[in-house]
């Protein structure tokens, strides 16, 4: 059955209930069901539906639907009413919003119409005004021609000038005239130029008062092309020959580029010479050659590692040289009191308080004696650190002190040091310290110096030998004028007036300052400003700090300073040079960090199948302790490293996968999670980060202060590595006296043991005429019918091998024990 707009009612009720349908909040009809039929009761009003049998509400009672009384239908009638009165509300309400929002709307379109008005007057006004300002120029310009034209017309022209005009009839234009019309045409591209905008640059230099013209030279060519074109002549350019740079290899629009040539006609060239190149592909320097010949220019043939050619050493005029303090190192024994010697001197000649932790953090510190002379002590993180400086070119050492124990005499790493010295090429003085011991000795330590070719003063010989205590002060002032009068002999110079030049003696990455350097200028003067690069990092030098803490601007000759600025930490030992722009020094720091990275790669790869496959198997039976070091300074952290590749033998070794300089950081602990390995913190900690993200990850970290200690604790930790060697103890022989065959047992050995004891857990091995058969274990043990553990020597047994049947009467049985011994480094 349909409602009153033909449409189904929305729901179906249940009996005896009332469901409404709505549309849009208007009530279309009541749905009636009872138990016997469903109805439709329409709205008040509504007219009946086509074909609709049932009767109006409120109609003749004996039409109303069955089950519904006077006050049901009543209540529905009112709810029904009350409905339609709200949708006559909302109606009118939704209309009055719609005519607010309309006016709004033409209010706002009203005033954005007046405002353009009123600007567009406003652009017609100022328009107008410089249209006036323009025309009063005009006339003003015109009448002080007219005024000058008289006076300058000569008189034999001036009957040419009013000549009659030609035959066309149009007379001829006068200069006023042509002055109007320039004017005009200038007036309308000034009008243009307004109306297309901003001012370019192109526009500004094209046209306008002050504007760009062109030179004479260039109106010179144009007249004489004009005039050989005029001529019927063939104009040709003069072909420019230019000097092309080269290097290992060259995109084709760049050598396009270097020869000012079209790029489509150097890959035409490429293809007529059977090359199959784009303008983003790169050619090789002998193809680009070829091509650069073709062209008719000249070819520079150039190198990537040109871009250090710019800081090549300089020869300085001998003119120009001025003395320079000496630089000392102090080398010598750990146990013969060279820390204690630095500080005595340090205390003696040194103000309390100026240096303290400040010399220690530096590495090198500058003491004046009592004539004046100004010294610089260097303080060398070790001898493998003092070698590798040396190897790296870093000759920053003049003079060398061997410090030896008046009562130890020469040791193993004096020996290394004198070895060091002597591969420096400089002078040694010996300090015998320690003298105020009762069981001081400084002849003896003459005498062991004489072995290694060290022959002092006292001995007939050319190296100065002092005697000293750091404890009583005894000698160090020999010991200076020592010193002193060693650097006399050498006459040390060098030119401050030049760019510096120096050696880094430590790094470290500082917290708070960053990167930090400790530099020994070796000649020229380091002033702040100046634009450096030290081995594969480069900087702007921020601070200059002198030994003392103090900031200075400027560093001359064998002084040293910290170096604040660098883009990263360098290595102990690399060379600073400054350089003239911040481009030259970048070019040249990644040229370098390029060439150690292809270095370092060459030197993992195998070179040839052979030896890739001889690694391969050497690496199977090698197992690695791998770890990862960071240290406070980078002298510490190589030094460790060093140490590190000498622990090992040919089945276990250390290998170091990453060390750096800094706080330990989260993305150490990555690593080492990744390849299981602990990270090692020398003089550093984690920060919170880190520490958090190891316990989560479970790696191990540890922290050391003395290098003997962490040495110690990776040896140890590659000692349990190693696989245990494993001891064989014969315990006992015993003799087959008769062979017996049992079923489901197999055949059984009646044994007498002859020697020693026979156990149930131990290896045997069957020996017959002295020759071993059969190496294996015990399936049985029998004494009697028990099952034993163990049988004495004289007694009688029976003894069945595990998986071996072969065994004949006077053979001998061997027993043996295994036991597996730790091995260590």
């Amino acid at each position: 059955m349909s409602d009153s707009d033909g449409k189904k009612p929305l729901g179906i009720a249940r009996p005896g209930s009332v469901k409404q349908s709505f549309s849009h909040g208007r009530t279309k009809s009541v749905v009636v069901e009872t138990k016997r039929k469903r109805v439709v009761v329409p709205k008040p009003g509504a007219s009946k539906p086509a074909g609709s049998g049932s009767a109006p509400l409120g109609g003749d009672p004996s039409k109303r639907p069955a089950g519904i009384s006077d006050v049901e239908m009543e209540r529905r009638m009112k709810a029904l009413q009350a409905a339609k009165a709200r949708e006559v509300e909302d109606a009118a309400k939704r209309e009055a919003d719609e005519k607010a929002r309309a006016e709004e709307r033409e209010r706002r379109r009203a005033e954005i119409e007046a405002k353009e008005r009123a600007e567009k007057e406003r652009e017609e006004a100022v328009k107008a005004k410089q249209d006036e300002e323009e025309r009063k120029k005009r006339e003003a310009e015109a009448a002080a021609q007219a005024a000058a034209a008289p006076a300058a017309v000569d008189p034999e022209l001036a009957p040419a000038q009013r000549r009659a005009p030609p035959s066309g009839g149009a007379p001829a234009a006068t200069p006023r005239k042509k002055e109007d019309d320039r004017d005009t045409r200038k007036n309308k591209n000034q009008a243009d130029a307004r109306k297309g905008g901003k001012l370019t640059l192109n526009q500004a230099l094209r046209g306008g008062e002050g504007g760009r013209h062109r030179s004479m030279a260039q109106m010179k060519r144009k007249q004489d092309r004009a005039r050989q074109k005029a001529m019927g002549q063939s104009v040709e350019r003069e072909k420019v020959i230019r000097d092309v740079q080269l290097p290992e290899a060259i995109v084709v629009s760049e050598l396009a580029n270097r020869m000012s040539e079209k790029v489509s006609d150097v890959v035409k060239a490429l293809m007529t010479n059977g090359i199959m190149a784009t303008q983003n592909q790169s050619i090789d320097a002998d193809t680009a050659e070829l091509i650069v010949e073709e062209f008719g220019h000249k070819v520079v043939r150039v190198s990537d590692a040109d871009v250090e050619d710019v800081i090549n050493i300089i020869e300085d005029d001998p003119k120009d040289l001025k003395p320079r303090p000496p630089v000392i190192t102090i080398m010598g024994h750990v146990d013969h009191g060279k820390t204690s010697l630095l500080d005595a001197i340090r205390n003696a000649k040194v103000v309390a308080g100026e240096a303290g932790g400040i010399t220690q953090h530096i590495g090198a510190y500058q003491v004046t004696t009592e004539t004046g002379a100004v010294l610089s002590f260097l303080d060398t993180p070790g001898h493998a650190a003092f070698t590798s400086m040396r190897a790296r070119g870093a000759q920053v050492t003049d003079i060398v002190v061997l410090v030896v124990a008046a009562d130890d005499a020469v040791m193993p790493q004096t020996i290394e040091a004198i070895n060091h010295a002597k591969a420096a090429n400089v002078p040694m003085i010996v300090a015998i310290n320690k003298i105020d011991r009762p069981a001081a000795n400084p002849d003896k330590v003459r005498t062991d110096l004489l072995q290694h070719e060290v022959i002092v003063e006292k001995m007939s010989g050319e190296v100065q030998d002092v005697e000293v205590s750091a404890i009583t002060g005894q000698g160090l002032d020999e010991l200076l004028e020592a010193i002193a009068l060693q650097a006399e002999l050498l006459e040390l110079k060098a030119n401050p007036d030049r760019a510096a030049q120096g050696a880094v003696i430590e790094a470290q990455l500082d917290v708070g300052r960053g990167p930090v350097a400790t530099v020994l200028v070796e000649t020229g003067t380091l002033r702040r400003g100046d634009i450096f690069v030290v081995g594969e990092q480069w900087g702007k030098v921020r601070a200059l700090i002198d030994d003392k803490g103090d900031r200075v601007n400027e560093a001359g000759p064998s002084v040293p300073v910290e170096v604040l600025g660098l883009n990263g930490t360098p290595e102990a030992g690399d060379v600073l040079n400054v350089t003239e722009t911040e481009a030259q020094a970048r070019e040249i720091a990644e040229y370098r960090a390029d060439a150690a990275k292809e270095k370092r790669a060459a030197a993992g790869a195998a070179v040839t199948l052979d030896q890739l496959m001889a690694n391969a198997k050497a690496d199977e039976n090698v197992s690695e302790l791998p770890i990862l070091v960071k240290a406070d300074v980078q002298g510490s952290a190589e030094a460790i490293v060093q140490a590190m590749e000498k622990i090992g033998n040919d089945e276990v070794r250390v290998r170091v996968l990453h060390h750096g300089v800094g706080a330990i950081t989260e993305s150490d602990i990555g690593l080492a999670e990744a390849s299981g390995a602990p990270v090692i913190g020398f003089n550093v900690r984690a920060n919170a980060s880190a520490r958090n993200s190891a316990n989560q990850k479970g790696v191990e970290i540890r922290y050391y202060s003395i290098i003997y200690d962490l040495v110690d604790d990776v040896k140890a930790a590659a000692s349990g590595l190693l696989s245990a060697e494993v001891r064989e103890n014969f315990i006992g022989y015993a003799k087959i006296q008769e062979v017996f065959k049992v079923s489901n047992v197999g055949k059984i050995a009646g044994c007498l043991v002859t020697e020693g004891v026979a156990r149930r857990s131990a290896g045997v091995r069957l020996l017959r005429d002295d020759v071993v058969i059969h190496e294996g274990t015990l399936k049985t043990l029998k004494r009697f019918k028990d099952e034993v553990k163990e049988v004495q020597s004289g007694q009688e047994c029976g003894m069945a091998f595990e998986n071996y049947e072969d065994i004949r009467p006077d053979d001998v049985i061997e027993i043996f024990e295994r036991e597996e011994v730790e091995r260590t480094l």
